[in-house]
């Protein structure tokens, strides 16, 4: 079957890409550096030919009001290119708490983003995912305050990127859902203790401190925000195992 991932040279995507080539697919990575860009529609009509599913993976480049154009073009981009080809099932990752973060522009650009794929008329899977495991460090960095990290004490149920590429692969490989299914990590933390056990395990002593008004990427947080659902489908990989073995990216 061919597959066409969309953002497939990134973190997760090359992930799902091998995953899904192992299982004898025709995965094919389409990115700008494969000649395939979504905002301009640049080789979506050459990408997506013969393609029966097709993964978007691609992300934002930005956090700001700019990110709702790039998802709103993106995706019609994609859905005209998708209707022309006869893609029969469409994948988007995208965020859990998407719905409760509606005062951050990312998070409305998000909610664009879901709106058009259901209202495309293509039949459609919406993977919810919880943060990754791999970006707790960034977490760390974001909420830095002078000499101490300040975040809050509401819960993270972190994922593997992995596990992340796992669950991807097997709702590539389903049939459509037509509605939003959860992915989580198994392991429930407090953000602040979970990002303060990554710094001393990188050997960095800075004090990390719970802030109730501490904010996550510009939003405050409810205990819950970043928990999905009690349905949700959870990841084998757990936090500890995690650090111990999966490197940190190099530093630029």
């Amino acid at each position: 079957m061919k597959i066409v991932v969309i953002g497939g040279t990134g973190l997760i995507g090359s992930k799902v890409v091998s995953k899904l080539g192992a299982l004898g697919h025709d995965a094919i990575a389409a990115a700008p550096n494969t000649g395939v860009n979504t905002l301009t529609g640049e080789g979506l009509a050459e990408v997506l030919a013969g393609a029966e599913v097709v993964v978007d993976l691609a992300n934002s480049p930005t956090f700001d009001e700019a990110a709702i154009d790039f998802f709103k073009t993106a995706g019609k981009n994609v859905a005209e290119a998708e209707k022309a080809a006869g893609v029969g099932h469409h994948i988007a990752l995208s965020v859990v708490g998407t719905e409760k973060m509606a005062v951050s522009p990312y998070f409305l650009a998000k909610q664009a983003q879901e709106e058009l794929i259901r209202d495309s008329g293509i039949p459609y899977t919406i993977v919810h995912a919880t943060q990754f495991m791999e970006f707790l460090r960034g977490i760390g960095q974001s909420a830095v305050v002078g000499d101490e990290v300040r975040l809050s004490h509401a819960y993270i149920q972190p994922m593997a990127a992995e596990d992340v590429a796992d669950a991807v692969t097997a709702v590539a490989l389903a049939d459509p859902a037509n509605t939003i299914v959860e992915i989580g990590g198994p392991e429930k933390f407090h953000l602040d203790e979970i990002v303060g056990k990554v710094m001393a395990f990188d050997g960095d002593t800075r004090p990390v401190v719970a802030d109730p008004a501490a904010r996550y990427f510009g939003l405050p947080l409810e205990d819950d925000t970043l928990l999905p659902g009690g349905d949700a489908q959870l990841g084998a990989t757990r936090f500890d195992w995690w650090l111990e073995n999966v490197p940190p990216p190099p530093r630029k």
